[in-house]
């Protein structure tokens, strides 16, 4: 009895435990599961912090552009070389000369067709069978002259006006003559605009002088006669200085420096030369 009691105990709890695995089983078919736990979080304050003011960079500054200034002389370092190279090399000291042929500006002398060669070692042609003399010649003339601050100087033969424009930097008071008209209205014009009005010019015959203006401190010659101009003695004052080229047209010329001490004339001859010959009715 004990047994058969024991036995059905067992039977219904096997019963009971497939009916309970049938159950789970079908749960988990329809796709039911049991409820997860949910795991709460204790909520974090965020403090918000602004953004960063960008930092405003500094607006660059333009450099300021040069002040306009007067257009540089392209030539002057052309004059620098010259007076470096072809006179104070050559000999000439006085730097008052050398300030002159440092300050004139040649090119403005010459014709346009030989601006590149304004500056180099050797004479020029200026028209009319003419030429402009080579720069070291017109140094060592002028400074021959021994001129000062306020001496009267006469020039024969303007030419161009290099040379009276040369003197002008040394002394206010220069008078030249011109026997060719074309030149002497070209030279005159030209002294004018580049500043040297207190040239004064003239169209004549330079073998007579300008007795208007006499006596003279120096005298220089730019064109050879073949002997002295009595005329130009007459017009020197005493303790004067002339320098001149003397000699026949084509032939032989020697530079003079003439020296008038009261009734005397005294001369020197400094070697030879080649300058255009001094035309006109004499």
């Amino acid at each position: 009895m004990m047994v058969r009691d024991e036995i059905q105990r067992m039977i219904i709890a096997i019963a009971l435990v497939s009916m309970l695995g049938f159950i789970f089983l079908t749960a988990c078919a329809e796709g039911t599961l049991p409820p997860t736990p949910t795991l709460v979080l204790s909520p974090v304050e965020v403090t918000e912090k602004p953004s960063p003011t960008p930092t405003a960079l500094p607006t660059p500054t333009p450099e300021a552009l040069p002040t306009p200034t007067a257009r540089m002389d392209v030539y002057a370092q052309q004059r620098q070389r010259m007076v470096a190279t072809q006179i104070r090399a050559r000999g000439v000291s006085d730097e008052a000369v050398l300030t002159a042929m440092e300050t004139v500006p040649r090119h403005e002398f010459v014709l346009e067709r030989y601006l590149g060669q304004a500056y180099a070692d050797h004479p020029l042609p200026i028209g009319y069978g003419q030429t402009i003399s080579q720069p070291y010649i017109v140094a060592w003339m002028t400074e021959l002259l021994e001129l000062e601050r306020g001496d009267k100087v006469l020039e024969i033969g303007a030419g161009s006006a290099y040379q009276a424009a040369v003197l002008a930097e040394i002394t206010d008071q220069v008078y030249t003559l011109e026997i060719i008209e074309e030149l002497e209205k070209s030279a005159e014009e030209r002294l004018k605009r580049l500043g040297y009005t207190q040239v004064k010019v003239k169209h004549a015959d330079g073998y007579f002088g300008w007795e208007e203006h006499a006596p003279y401190d120096a005298i220089i010659v730019t064109c050879a006669p073949d002997h002295i101009p009595q005329p130009l003695i007459q017009q020197l004052k005493d303790g004067g200085r002339m320098v001149l080229p003397v000699g026949p047209p084509g032939g032989y010329q020697s530079l003079w420096l003439i020296t008038k001490q009261g009734d005397q004339v005294l001369t020197r001859n400094l070697g030879g030369v080649r300058f255009v010959p001094l035309t006109g009715e004499h």
